[in-house]
C-alpha cells in the first residue's frame, strides 16, 4: 500500500491545526457577540476594562481570519492561528485582572477612566451626565456565581490554550 494513503486522514474529517483555526475565529466572536448581546438586549454596559477585553478579542479576528488563507498545516496557518491564541489569552489575563478588581483583591482605578478630557467643560459635562456610571469594581451580573468578567477569563484561557495545543499538535502530524 502507498505511504501517503497509509498516512492519510478519511475526506472530511477535521485535523487538530483545521480545529485550532476554527475556534481561534469562532471563540472570540462567540465572546462579542454575548458581550455585545449582554449590551445591547441585556442592558449591561461596558465598563473601561470590560472594552479592553472585547479589543483583544478583536485583535485576535485578525489573524484567525487570515489563517484561512492558508492550508491549515502550513507554517503561516500556524503563527497566525497561534497569535490569535495570544490575542485570546490577553482578554482572558484582563479578565483575571478585571474579576480580582471586582473581589476586592487588586486595586482597581481611583479616577473615572471612561470619559474623555478633550474638549469644552460643556462637552464634558455633557459626556458625564449621559453616560451610565459603571464602575470596574462593581459586578453588574453573576451567571453561576461567576462574574463575567471572571466567565471571559475562563473561557478565553481556557480556549487560547485548547487551541495552543492543536496548533501545536497539528504541527507533529
Amino acid at each position: 500500500m502507498n505511504q501517503a494513503v497509509v498516512g492519510s486522514r478519511p475526506s472530511g474529517r477535521l485535523d487538530s491545526a483545521g480545529l485550532a483555526r476554527i475556534i481561534a475565529l469562532l471563540l472570540p466572536a462567540a465572546l462579542l457577540a454575548g458581550a455585545y448581546g449582554s449590551q445591547y438586549i441585556g442592558g449591561l454596559y461596558p465598563c473601561e476594562m470590560c472594552w479592553w477585553q472585547r479589543y483583544a478579542h478583536f485583535a485576535a479576528l485578525v489573524p484567525a481570519a487570515f489563517a484561512f488563507t492558508a492550508h491549515a498545516r502550513s507554517s503561516r496557518a500556524r503563527v497566525l492561528t497561534l497569535l490569535a491564541a495570544l490575542a485570546i489569552a490577553t482578554s482572558g489575563a484582563i479578565g483575571v485582572y478585571h474579576a480580582g478588581v471586582e473581589a476586592k483583591i487588586f486595586e482597581g482605578f481611583t479616577q473615572c477612566t471612561a470619559l474623555s478630557t478633550s474638549g469644552s467643560t460643556a462637552d464634558i459635562l455633557k459626556q458625564i451626565t449621559q453616560a451610565p456610571l459603571v464602575r470596574c469594581d462593581e459586578v453588574q451580573y453573576r451567571f453561576l456565581g461567576l462574574s463575567l468578567a471572571a466567565w471571559n477569563a475562563i473561557l478565553s484561557l481556557g480556549g487560547a490554550l485548547v487551541i495552543v495545543v492543536l496548533t501545536l499538535r497539528g504541527k507533529r502530524a
